[in-house]
């Protein structure tokens, strides 16, 4: 195992793509930042030792799957999926406010800075909640910038740790009360085609940080939702539903 595939989990590979679960806090690409290493810098330089395309980006805050393709003919067979909005993704986020009957969104936002707005649909599924908070999971079905957030905005359910589009008071009272200093938004599933035909469900693990948050808050969910989890996680099912006021 290369020093690449212990700082980076992959989760699947074949000879058409990479799949890796992306850590909170690292970006896709060196764009605007200038962070020294990028999930693209090591998937390419200790993982594959080749050029490699990113099928498509998550925020630094989002953990989760992120998959390059290994080639161009195979990153154009994917992009053309993408628009054809043949690949599927899901993602857990514990969010402002009880959430209590899930939605399908429309809501038009700019795709790019200062941009028009374009059409956006999200489908939002409550799994759990205590208290004021809710463990959600959304499933975006367009591709737009920073859709789930700015969707979960829209719906004052703003995600926990998000300094952009949500609320200081609820990002203080997780850093000051649980120690928890990221975007609590994982990409847990993604479902691809691929171009031999078969149809490809890549799984990444929730995040020990975002297990324990769970497990604390008295969100993780029941048995009837399948949830891959990091292991070493706590095991005390100890519940703290006091919260900041709003």
């Amino acid at each position: 195992m290369t020093d690449g595939e212990k700082s980076l989990n992959v989760i699947y590979r074949d000879q058409f793509i990479v799949a890796v679960n992306k850590p909170s806090g690292m970006i896709v690409h060196r764009g605007y930042d200038r962070d020294p290493v990028t999930v693209a810098d090591i998937v390419r330089d200790d993982i594959v030792g080749a050029p490699v395309h990113a099928l498509h980006r998550l925020d630094r805050g989002t953990s989760g799957v992120l998959v390059f393709a290994l080639d161009s003919e195979t990153a154009r067979f994917l992009q053309e999926k993408l628009h054809e909005r043949s690949v599927k993704k899901r993602y857990l986020t514990v969010v402002r406010g009880p959430m209590k009957e899930g939605c399908v969104l429309d809501h038009a936002i700019p795709n790019k800075k200062d941009g028009d707005r374009v059409d956006a649909f999200s489908e939002f599924r409550p799994i759990s909640h205590a208290g004021r908070w809710s463990l959600v999971e959304a499933i975006p079905h367009t591709g737009r910038l920073h859709q789930i957030r700015r969707h979960l905005k829209h719906l004052s359910h703003h995600v926990v740790g998000d300094v952009r589009y949500g609320k200081g008071d609820v990002n203080r009272f997780f850093r000051d009360n649980h120690a928890f200093r990221r975007l609590a938004l994982h990409c847990f599933e993604l479902t691809l085609p691929l171009p031999n035909g078969a149809v490809a469900t890549l799984s990444a693990p929730v995040p020990e940080d975002l297990v324990n948050l769970l497990i604390r808050m008295g969100l993780f969910p029941s048995t009837e939702m399948e949830m891959e989890v990091e292991t070493n996680t706590e095991t005390n099912t100890e519940t703290e539903t006091d919260l900041a006021q709003d």
